[in-house]
């Protein structure tokens, strides 16, 4: 049985900092690029970051370029996003999502995945 199970979502402040994990099962992670993708009320889904089977190429949305890291664990079947200087309009619900073999273009720019998880939601206020 596969399962993507996202954590670390939350409330908290403009300029603030979250680490978001998704941690998998039922699939050999090392073959999968990972993902993380939002989606706000009102707005389509995009692609915040996603990061090669081998770690050797990431990809960000221009939105968050300096500050979220995504990283992986290939021992722990984990991906993280580290999300730092947030702000009101990072407020989504944080999906994480893998794909066999992807690339990290065909994750974040044209929204590929075999695997969903539920989702996390993250909200930025004051």
């Amino acid at each position: 049985q596969v399962q993507l199970v996202e954590s670390g979502g939350g409330l908290v402040q403009p300029g603030g900092s979250l680490r978001l994990p998704c941690a998998t099962s039922g699939f050999t992670f090392d073959y999968y690029a990972i993902g993380w993708f939002r989606q706000a009320p009102g707005k389509e889904r995009e692609g915040v970051s996603c990061i090669s089977r081998n770690d050797d190429s990431t990809y960000y949305a221009d939105s968050v370029k300096g500050r979220f890291t995504i990283s992986r664990d290939n021992a722990k079947k984990t991906v993280y996003l580290q999300m730092n200087r947030l702000k009101p309009e990072d407020t989504a619900v944080y999906y994480c999502a893998a794909g066999f073999l992807f690339s990290v273009q065909a994750m974040c720019v044209e929204g590929e995945s075999d695997y969903w998880g539920q989702g996390t939601q993250v909200t930025v206020s004051s």
